[in-house]
C-alpha cells in the first residue's frame, strides 16, 4: 500500500479517532500508527496478513475497540493489558493458541471474540473481568469446560463447534450467564449437568449437533424449570 494512501488514512484518523485499514495485505502492524496513540479510540486491521502485534500496541491507552479478525496472529503481547479502556477485543480467524495472563487486566472489557483460532484449553483467569458480557470461543479445539468457568461474569458464552465432551457442573454457578451455546460438540446426554437446567440463570441452552437428540433433554431433571426461564425470556423480547 502506498505511503500517500496511508498518510491520508492517518490524517483522517487524527480527526475521527477511528483507524480502519482492512483487506490490504498488510504483513506488519503499521508503525506510523504510533503518532495516534493519544487519540485513537477504534482500530480495525481485519483481513490482513499480520503475524504479530508489537508491544507498542500497549501505548494506545484511549483505545475502546481493537479488531484484528482474519490475520495470522499466533498470540497477543503481554502489553495488551495496558489498554485499560478497551471494551471490545476481536481476534476471530487467527492462529492463537492461548491468551497472555495480562488479558485479565482489561477491566473495561465487555466483548471478547476468539472464534476460529487454535485454542485447545478453555482460557482461565477471565473471571476477574467483571464487565465481560460476551465471550465467543466458537470454532476452536476446546475439549472440556473446567470448574473455573463459575468465576465468569459473562451473559453469553459461545462454544459452538469445538470438541467438548465434558462440561463442569460449575457452569451452572455463573452469576450472570443467560445464553450458553454448545452446538456441534461431542457431548452425550449424560454429560449435561442437570443443574444447568434446574439451578442456573441460563434461559437459552443451545446443544444441537451433539451425540444425542435435543428432544431427549426433556427427560432430564430440571427441564421444566429451564423451559419456564426460556418462555419468560421469549415473552420479554416478543
Amino acid at each position: 500500500m502506498g505511503n500517500s494512501a496511508l498518510k491520508s488514512h492517518l490524517e483522517t484518523s487524527q480527526k475521527t479517532g477511528v483507524f480502519q485499514l482492512t483487506g490490504k495485505g498488510l504483513q506488519e502492524f503499521p508503525e506510523e500508527l504510533q503518532r495516534l496513540t493519544a487519540n485513537l479510540r477504534t482500530m480495525d486491521l481485519s483481513g490482513n496478513k499480520i503475524e504479530a502485534l508489537p508491544g507498542s500496541v500497549g501505548n494506545f491507552v484511549q483505545l475502546k475497540s481493537l479488531t484484528l479478525n482474519s490475520n495470522r496472529l499466533t498470540g497477543l503481547p503481554a502489553e495488551i493489558g495496558k489498554l485499560k479502556k478497551l471494551e471490545t477485543l476481536s481476534v476471530n480467524g487467527n492462529l492463537i493458541k492461548q491468551l497472555p495472563p495480562s488479558v485479565g487486566q482489561l477491566k473495561a472489557l465487555r466483548t471478547l471474540c476468539l472464534a476460529g483460532n487454535q485454542i485447545s484449553e478453555f482460557p482461565t483467569g477471565l473471571g476477574v473481568l467483571r464487565q465481560l458480557d460476551m465471550l465467543d470461543l466458537s470454532r476452536n479445539k476446546i475439549q472440556s469446560v473446567p470448574t473455573a468457568v463459575s468465576e465468569l461474569q459473562a451473559i453469553e458464552i459461545n462454544l459452538n463447534q469445538n470438541q467438548i465432551s465434558s462440561l463442569s457442573v460449575e457452569v451452572s454457578r455463573c452469576p450472570r450467564l443467560k445464553v450458553l451455546r454448545l452446538e456441534e460438540n461431542c457431548l452425550e446426554l449424560a454429560s449435561i449437568p442437570h443443574s444447568i437446567l434446574s439451578q442456573s440463570q441460563v434461559s437459552l441452552f443451545s446443544v444441537e449437533g451433539n451425540l444425542f437428540e435435543v428432544k431427549n433433554l426433556r427427560d432430564l431433571e430440571g427441564y421444566d424449570k429451564y423451559m419456564e426461564r426460556f418462555t419468560a425470556t421469549k415473552k420479554k423480547f416478543a
